[in-house]
């Protein structure tokens, strides 16, 4: 299989790996990004991955409020360096997250976080759902596994899309930056609050607008 440069290069600025060895690993793959990340990892040659296993103990809490109050969200990111938490590049990356968090109100930073008894929950709708369009009770329990990831891709902040740039999902932008700044990153809590929240009110898009803000 022939391998675009802009692919290779794509690869490289997610993990920091040298060129021939991003190559490689998506000619291994058949040019499946997630399985060529998956391939640096494993032969240790993922820079991001190989500093995910590095405390990362300093950092900064961001706040962002939005319509005039209301939505409001907080955020803790960490970083290895009270030296690189003052990164224009950190903090910029940090500011991002919160309006990530505000326009698309993931529930999650990531999957392992989403309770057991909230995937099986997730799974007897999703089921239902199949069979109610009337799949048979084994294509239905088939389909639910597909659905099941765009309900994680839903919920989950780094697995949403970039709202900067939605080819990319966040986890993809976060394994940029850590590349870039040279020091393991990580999203450890957010709390998203919006007026009126729970209470029956009109539909609104906030997404968009968050989105006019940063454009």
């Amino acid at each position: 299989m022939e391998i675009s440069a802009s692919l290779v290069k794509e690869l490289r600025e997610l993990t920091g790996a040298g060129m021939m060895d991003c190559k490689k690993a998506l000619q291994e793959s058949n040019g499946n990004m997630e399985k060529a990340i998956e391939y640096l990892r494993e032969n240790g040659l993922a820079k991001a991955a190989k500093k995910a296993g590095r405390l990362a103990s300093e950092g900064i809490v961001e706040a962002y409020i939005h319509g005039g109050g209301r939505i409001g969200v907080l955020v803790e990111v960490n970083i290895e360096t009270d030296f690189a938490a003052k990164n224009e590049e950190f903090r910029s990356f940090v500011k991002d997250i919160a309006m990530q968090i505000a326009a698309m109100s993931p529930q999650y930073v990531r999957r392992e976080e989403v309770p057991a008894e909230v995937v099986e929950k997730e799974k007897e709708i999703l089921k239902a759902q199949a069979m109610n369009e009337g799949k048979p009770e084994h294509i239905a329990e088939k389909m639910v596994a597909g659905r099941l990831e765009k309900f994680f891709n839903e919920v989950c902040l780094l697995e949403q899309p970039f709202i900067k740039d939605s080819d990319k999902t966040v986890e993809q932008v976060l394994k940029e930056k850590i590349a870039l700044i040279g020091e393991n990153i990580n999203i450890r809590r957010f709390v998203r609050f919006e007026k009126g929240e729970g209470l029956e009110k009109k539909e609104e898009n906030f997404a968009d607008e968050v989105m006019k803000q940063i454009k």
